[in-house]
């Protein structure tokens, strides 16, 4: 029976083989290259699909939001990054996760850090954003002092631990060719292993995670990078498509 003959409404179609293919293929490319794989399931939003990651060996996961890390952790997902900058509105969300998994999160401000030391009971990891050429969030790579004000905010509290630099490469999805995508990761790579050099003495086991599909779709280059995010790979839909 052809399911497409009794489809009366705009209905999401997947194809399992296809999309577990994908999947395998950049788990592939992950220990190919030494790196660490944190999906974001911001595509398919779906516990369903998420079990084809399981499946296949994933256990973290990146998500956009703590509505959409809460449905995760229900579904027994317990290593959650959200990759966007807190919310000051929703430290009680971030509490009652951090209490249940291990939850990390973005700051790029002293006031987040502020609240979340006062607010929390219990302890978050915290990734710092970093701006590699998206400009739409985080702190430019290049402003140390910036950075180096909040690792010491973050040494003060008792209830943030620092796990490192976090970008996302989201200007990639408006490259003209492949050659700009290589030019635009080539310098998010190089400005992450800038501030791992210059912050290393101070956090030996610092990460550092980037994250954007074009890039991690046809990119060897990941010196100094300990851990990657891409999420749309697992479709690749039309916005993947480079001429």
């Amino acid at each position: 029976m052809d399911i497409r003959t009794h489809i009366k409404k705009p209905t999401l179609l997947l194809d399992k083989n296809k999309c577990t293919k994908n999947i395998e293929n950049m788990i592939d490319r992950a220990k190919r290259c030494n790196l660490s794989l944190r999906p974001h399931f911001k595509t398919h939003q779906s516990a369903g699909v998420s079990e084809w990651f399981r499946e296949l060996g994933v256990d973290k996961i990146t998500v956009s939001s703590l509505e959409m890390a809460q449905y995760f952790a229900d579904n027994k997902w317990d290593d959650i990054t959200v990759a966007m900058p807190v919310n000051l509105r929703e430290m009680d969300v971030i509490d009652e996760l951090a209490g249940k998994i291990k939850l990390n999160i973005l700051v790029e401000s002293a006031e987040s850090l502020h609240h979340l030391e006062a607010e929390l009971n219990n302890k978050v990891n915290a990734f710092i954003k970093v701006d590699t050429g998206y400009n739409r969030t985080g702190i430019a790579a290049e402003d140390t002092e910036s950075i180096q004000n909040l690792l010491n905010y973050i040494k003060a509290s008792t209830r943030v631990e620092f796990k490192g630099f976090l970008a996302h490469s989201g200007h990639n999805y408006k490259a003209a060719d492949a050659d700009e995508i290589h030019k635009n990761h080539k310098k998010a790579v190089l400005d992450l292993n800038e501030l791992k050099d210059v912050f290393r003495s101070q956090y030996p086991e610092l990460e550092v995670s980037l994250g954007d599909t074009p890039a991690c779709s046809i990119s060897d280059e990941f010196f100094g990078i300990d851990e990657i995010r891409p999420g749309n790979f697992a479709f690749y839909d039309m916005m993947q498509f480079v001429g």
